[in-house]
């Protein structure tokens, strides 16, 4: 009798998925529509090409241009330029991010996700997931090149994946403001714009390319709260044999809570890009 009482409820139940296909999906979809990203982008050879090739030319360039002028701490402006140089790759590189997005919902694929059965988070998981891919790749090519080049870096394995896990921080943060302007702005114009009124100035409000010592007071009274150079700084730490980690741990901790923020608001950007369509 309890069994006839409860089949009608039951049956009229909604079916959920099984808790061990729903962590499979909470895994699979960002990663899916990550190698979806990356198949498109290796469909490209010239701007890949491009993307690898560009951080070479700033180091050699910039190695060149600067190496009589600026008086490195280690005495190699190369060595000294080269974490400088991954962090401005992955800056410009994940300021673009967005421009999936727009494209996405120009050609009509954004709205045929949100149809289907993708968790919504996995779109924006994805992008960011694709961008790092690139990220790591040109990171690994700079400090390559930089060591073949004579650059030397003794702190270690430790202070190396630091920075590499710095850089990546930096890569999200960055790449969410752009998938967020890209949600709400919807221009391809009107990001380019916004992204660069951003990312240039604190490139040029860091210790990028000049020493902390060398910056007029003001920049570099600026530079002590510019997550750019807080990157810079970890990075910089690898060329030395005696990592300071007081200076490390607050500014990797400062990167990882402006990944986050960032990250929150991308989400909250998605959500009011879907009650709009």
């Amino acid at each position: 009798m309890t069994a006839l009482v409860q089949s009608p409820v039951t049956a009229g139940a909604p079916t959920r998925p099984a808790p061990d296909r729903a962590l499979r999906g909470l895994v699979s979809d960002p990663v899916h529509l990550a190698g979806r990203g990356v198949r498109a982008l290796l469909r490209q050879p010239w701007f890949v090409a491009i993307t690898l090739v560009q951080p070479v030319v700033w180091l050699l360039l910039f190695g060149a241009l600067f190496q009589n002028v600026v008086p490195a701490p280690n005495g190699d402006y190369i060595a000294y330029l080269t974490p400088g140089i991954v962090v401005m790759s992955a800056l410009f590189s994940s300021g673009w991010a967005g421009m999936g997005f727009i494209t996405d919902a120009e050609r009509g694929v954004m709205d045929r996700l949100l149809v289907s059965p993708v968790r919504r988070g996995s779109v924006m998981t994805g992008s960011l997931l694709h961008q790092q891919v690139t990220t790591v790749v040109q990171t690994l090519v700079i400090l390559a090149l930089g060591f073949a080049t004579g650059a030397r870096f003794p702190g270690g394995v430790g202070i190396m994946l630091m920075f590499v896990g710095s850089v990546i921080l930096l890569a999200v943060a960055f790449a969410s403001y752009s998938n967020a302007l890209a949600l709400l702005l919807r221009s391809q114009e009107s990001v380019i714009g916004a992204v660069n009124f951003v990312v240039l100035p604190l490139s040029f409000l860091s210790s990028m390319l000049v020493p902390t010592g060398s910056l007029p007071g003001w920049i570099a009274a600026i530079a002590r709260w510019n997550p750019v150079d807080w990157a810079v700084v970890i990075g910089r730490q690898t060329l030395s044999a005696d990592v300071d980690w007081s200076v490390v741990g607050p500014r990797f901790a400062g990167l990882a809570v402006l990944a986050l923020v960032a990250g929150a608001l991308a989400a909250r950007s998605f959500s009011s890009y879907q009650r709009s369509v």
